[in-house]
């Protein structure tokens, strides 16, 4: 829009006239980019980022279908499933986190389930068990907690537990049975 209130001044409409068609042209080249990759703004207009400001306190549950960035206070539960949530240098959270990727710069007190991973920057202080297949922990962060990295495997060592026993008793009972030979 300035360039569009500069032509008022006669002298420079000729030089600045020629030169705003540049933009112009080199804009419309931009939209053929965007074509190209289509298939991923529909996923950034999915990924576009809300933000809860220094000055927002929220007091409940917080879920949605976009990114989010946490700059001021949250109290209770966030779930973003498939998105990711971003706790900014101000930010304070007193919740439970659920969401794809989940990145720490301010303080978390509360359980942090990451699908895809969780990240606790060097300015990040957490509070709480940390459930995710990726963990990064940076230098200066603060962690005071459990990791689990790979929930999955834990029904199976439960499950194998009894088994365990289950063959150890019953190679017990077989080696009477069995006859060994002593040297």
């Amino acid at each position: 829009m300035s360039k569009v209130s500069i032509p008022m001044f006669e002298r420079n409409k000729n030089r600045q006239g020629a030169q705003p068609p540049e933009p112009e042209r080199s804009a419309p080249s931009a939209p053929p980019a965007t074509p190209a990759a289509s298939q991923k703004p529909a996923t950034t207009t999915s990924r576009s980022t809300a933000m809860i400001g220094p000055s927002i306190e929220i007091k409940g549950s917080v879920s949605g279908a976009e990114d989010l960035l946490i700059q001021g206070r949250v109290e209770g539960t966030v779930d973003l499933g498939d998105h990711e949530v971003t706790v900014g240098e101000s930010g304070k959270v007193n919740a439970d986190i659920t969401a794809r990727t989940v990145r720490i710069d301010g303080e978390v007190a509360g359980d942090i389930r990451g699908t895809e991973k969780v990240v606790i920057s060097k300015t990040g202080n957490v509070k709480g068990n940390i459930i995710a297949p990726r963990m990064t922990l940076e230098d200066g962060a603060i962690f005071k907690g459990s990791i689990d990295m790979d929930p999955g495997d834990a029904p199976a060592k439960v499950a194998l537990a009894p088994k365990s026993p289950a063959p150890a008793a019953a190679a017990g009972d077989k080696g009477p049975d069995l006859d060994l030979k002593q040297g």
